[in-house]
């Protein structure tokens, strides 16, 4: 038996490449999610430690996965760290390594980000959503009672918090649309909902979650490294509190 072609993916490939390797029958496996029980301070060796935890994560998974080939998108869906992590990937790796810039402007819709499901499995779906040229198949909107703005977190008991009724904003949005690029889809937000504005530690995105946050009437700004510390999550878990947001039900809001 022929076994798939093992391919790592780093942020939101164009959707021309997911197809191919659809096509193809590939195992995607994607670098920016911890593949591996391994301590991150391996890769001090090739990025510095002041560096996002997510592209730090796909340094370890690539140098320790059997992978045939990477894509890596380094346009601006994703960001210019992911263009210099690239460039060291190509030098250190034997395998290609291969840079793309997702432009995509093909709405796919983000019924996951507006479901009624626990906001760890909304986020696992569109994660990996990212492996599929399909869209997720349409699910029942809840009315908002909270927001999740940001990218996914490398460590998603950060989101354990939140309630079932939680809307997802914000690129992790843009994911799911297929469209991580679209900097205006990226930059809404409902300024009637409480929202936590999230970005992982020394990502460029945190400009943009500080600055939203700022211009919401109801937000908190966290930003979170390697790991969700139980820090961030007693924030989370006191501004939701103090805005009212209780229970996991799709109240309307």
């Amino acid at each position: 038996m022929i076994m798939p072609q093992q391919i790592g993916i780093v942020g939101v490939p164009p959707l021309e490449i997911i197809r191919q390797l659809n096509a193809e029958q590939a195992a995607i496996i994607d670098l920016d999610e911890p593949q591996l029980v391994l301590p991150i301070d391996q890769s001090d060796q090739y990025l510095p430690r002041v560096y996002c935890a997510i592209l730090r994560t796909v340094l370890l998974n690539a140098l320790n996965l059997r992978l045939e080939r990477i894509y890596v998108d380094v346009g601006p869906g994703k960001c210019d760290c992911a263009l210099h992590v690239a460039a060291v990937l190509k030098d250190i790796l034997s395998i290609p390594v291969i840079a793309t810039r997702n432009t995509d402007t093909q709405s796919f819709g983000f019924p996951v980000c507006q479901s009624s499901l626990p906001l760890i499995e909304k986020m696992r779906r569109i994660t990996k959503g990212v492996q599929s040229c399909q869209p997720w198949p349409q699910l029942p909107a809840c009315p908002p009672t909270a927001g999740f703005w940001g990218v996914p977190p490398r460590d998603f008991s950060i989101l354990a918090p939140f309630p079932d009724s939680t809307h997802i904003y914000g690129w992790t949005r843009c994911m799911e649309n297929k469209t991580p690029a679209d900097l205006e889809l990226e930059s809404y937000c409902n300024p009637a909902v409480p929202t936590v504005f999230f970005a992982q530690s020394f990502c460029a995105k945190t400009a943009l979650a500080k600055h939203l946050a700022a211009r919401h009437p109801k937000a908190l700004w966290v930003d979170c490294d390697v790991s969700a510390g139980s820090s961030a999550r007693a924030k989370i878990e006191a501004f939701l509190e103090l805005s009212g947001v209780l229970g996991d039900g799709c109240a309307a809001g």
